[in-house]
């Protein structure tokens, strides 16, 4: 058992090596994303999307921005707009 763990740590030891020392290509950064992780990338994007357009929503309603105004801003009519962001 004791040798496993030596083992392992030699490994971790060596990862981390490599980690500290690399240095990334030009064309790293032009790698395509594994489709999963473009799709969880996305997601985090819309979620943080949505609570920037709820924080303005909600600042221009304090401005006294009429909903009508809102709808148009965002691409839809204005009771949609009061009905999702009304609450928050």
């Amino acid at each position: 058992m004791r040798r496993n763990l030596e083992a392992l740590i030699a490994n971790a030891d060596a990862l981390a090596d490599q980690l500290e020392s690399y240095e990334p290509e030009p064309e790293d950064f032009d790698a395509p994303l594994p489709p999963l992780m473009a799709v969880k990338l996305a997601a985090f994007k819309r979620d943080a999307a949505e609570r920037d357009l709820a924080k303005a929503v909600e600042t221009a309603r304090e401005q006294k921005v009429s909903w009508r105004s809102l709808g148009e801003a965002i691409g839809t009519s204005g009771e949609a707009v009061r009905q999702r962001y009304s609450h928050t």
